[in-house]
């Protein structure tokens, strides 16, 4: 009896023995099963594409285009009397009546590569249009002198300027300013409304910068467009479309649509006579 005690005994305790054995191995092993979580890396971040660099202008430049007509439009009321007489402006932002020249101009040239849009800082023509000499004239404050200053190294053959001016309502002495809309009448009764683009266009030498007189043919245009007996019907305005406020005039579409087809047919009918030349 003794030895089947003993003998049991010795048994368990190999038994333990083996299960205590076995239980780190299980462990590890399943330390070792057990996969290990994948280091998901950043993706690096793209580098930023480079701006693209304005390709630059090759070849002889025949004719430069130099636009200012500016973002200015005119509001005039005229009544009976001085004393009816109302003035103001509004800004024309995003109409890019400066945009108009060159483009007409290519259109006559058929995109002639040779011809070139002149840029120009920010109030290069404010000296023109609003100059400190009132009495004895300042050359420095004259076309020839403000284009040589803003094409220095253009070396264009010639140079096609666009500007505004003042000019009258026709058959009076009223006077309309630049670019803009004016009306006429006596109170609110029998008034109509206009739009009206004084547009002028000039050409100078790009060595000697001499204004280049117009050609008999460029004169004969201007002045039978001023003889036109019946009004132009791009520059008949409804009330609707008249500004009123001043201000209104920079978010009306229409307005700013009728302008741009105004400048245009004036550029048009003007533009071609100069390439002539």
């Amino acid at each position: 009896m003794f030895r089947s005690f003993a003998a049991a005994t010795i048994l368990v305790s190999c038994l333990t023995a083996a299960g205590w054995a076995q239980s780190p191995a299980t462990s590890s092993a399943r330390a070792v099963a057990t996969p290990a979580k994948p280091v998901i890396k950043k993706a690096a971040p793209k580098a930023k594409a480079a701006a693209k660099q304005p390709v630059a202008e090759t070849g002889p430049c025949r004719l430069g285009v130099i636009s200012a007509l500016g973002d200015r439009f005119s509001v005039q009321k005229f009544g009976l009397t001085i004393f009816e007489t109302e003035e103001g402006e509004a800004a024309m932002n995003g109409w890019g009546l400066d945009d108009l020249p060159f483009a007409r101009v290519r259109a006559a040239t058929g995109a002639d590569p040779s011809v070139r849009r002149i840029a120009y800082p920010k109030g290069a023509f404010e000296p023109y249009y609003n100059p400190k000499s009132r009495f004895l004239p300042d050359p420095s404050e004259g076309l020839p002198a403000i284009v040589r200053n803003i094409t220095s190294s253009a070396n264009c053959e010639r140079y096609l300027v666009i500007t505004k001016y003042n000019g009258v309502v026709p058959g009076t002495k009223l006077e309309i300013k630049g670019i803009g809309a004016y009306s006429q009448g006596i109170g609110s009764f029998a008034r109509h409304y206009h739009l009206f683009a004084n547009v002028a266009v000039s050409m100078y030498d790009g060595a000697t910068y001499e204004k280049i007189s117009r050609s008999l043919a460029a004169f004969g245009a201007s002045f039978a467009a001023g003889l036109g007996l019946t009004e132009d019907p791009l520059t008949k305005l409804d009330e609707s479309v008249y500004p009123n406020p001043p201000e209104s005039a920079s978010s009306s579409t229409a307005l700013k649509e009728r302008t741009r087809a105004l400048v245009s047919a004036r550029l048009d009918r003007m533009i071609p006579v100069y390439l002539q030349q």
